[in-house]
C-alpha cells in the first residue's frame, strides 16, 4: 500500500518490514510525545516540501470492565489512542495548510456499539470519532479532509489473546455478519481509499470496516 518516496513512521518490529517496501524515509517516534510528533512532521516537510496525507494507526487493546481498570490502565489507553491522534492531527494540519491534504484516523466498532469489558478503549476510540468530526469542520476551508475508519476485530499480533483460542475466536466470528474476522489488508485498503487524492468530496466520515459488526444483525 506504500509507494517509493513515501514518508513512513515505523516502530520496533515493523521497521524492517516497512523498509523493504522502498519507502525513502523511516523515522521512529513515540506518538504520545508532542515534541517528537512535531519534529517528525518538520522532518517530513523539510525532506519532501509538502505533506499530502497522514494515516494515524497507533492503538492498543484493553479488555477490562471499569471496576478492574486502574488509573494507569486508563491513562495509558487514552495516551496511546486518543492523545497520539490529537498530536498527529495538530501537526498534520500545520503541514497541510498551504496545499490541503487528507488525514485518516482509526477508531473502532467498539466506539459505536456497546460491548462488555471495553470501557476504557471504547471511550478512547469514541474520542477519536469526535476528533474526526470536529477537525473535519475546522479545516474544511483549508482543503484538509479528515476521516476515520472503525474496524471490527482484526487478526493482528495485538488481538492474538482473543483469536488464539478456538472458543473465543468462534464467538468473535459469529458477531460479524459477514462470517469472518478482518485482516490488515481490509483496513489498509479503506485507509488508502480515503487518503487518495481522488476522494476530494469526502470529509467528516466514519467508515465502518467491520464485517457489519456495528450496524447489521444477520439472520
Amino acid at each position: 500500500m506504500m509507494r517509493a518516496g513515501a514518508a513512513v513512521v515505523a516502530a520496533g518490529r515493523d521497521r524492517a518490514r516497512l523498509e523493504a517496501t522502498g519507502a525513502s524515509l523511516i523515522h521512529t517516534v513515540d506518538a504520545t510525545q508532542a515534541a517528537q510528533v512535531d519534529e517528525l512532521f518538520a522532518a517530513v516537510a523539510s525532506r519532501f516540501g509538502r505533506l499530502d496525507g497522514v494515516a494515524h494507526c497507533v492503538g492498543s487493546l484493553l479488555l477490562k470492565p471499569a471496576h478492574a481498570t486502574t488509573e494507569a490502565d486508563w491513562a495509558a489507553t487514552l495516551a496511546t489512542n486518543l492523545t497520539s491522534a490529537f498530536y498527529v492531527v495538530r501537526a498534520a494540519v500545520k503541514a497541510m495548510t498551504a496545499a490541503g491534504g487528507s488525514i485518516v484516523l482509526v477508531s473502532s466498532a467498539a466506539a459505536r456499539l456497546g460491548m462488555a469489558n471495553h470501557e476504557a478503549i471504547a471511550a478512547a476510540k469514541a474520542g477519536i470519532l469526535g476528533l474526526t468530526l470536529s477537525a473535519a469542520a475546522t479545516y474544511a476551508n483549508r482543503g484538509i479532509r479528515v476521516n476515520c475508519v472503525a474496524p471490527g476485530l482484526v487478526e493482528t499480533p495485538l488481538t492474538e489473546r482473543i483469536t488464539k483460542s478456538d472458543a473465543t475466536r468462534q464467538a468473535s466470528v459469529a458477531m460479524h455478519p459477514l462470517g469472518r474476522l478482518g485482516n490488515a489488508d481490509d483496513i489498509a485498503s479503506a485507509i488508502a481509499w480515503l487518503l487518495d487524492g481522488g476522494q476530494t468530496w469526502i470529509t467528516g466520515q466514519v467508515l465502518g470496516v467491520d464485517g457489519g459488526l456495528a450496524s447489521v444483525r444477520a439472520r
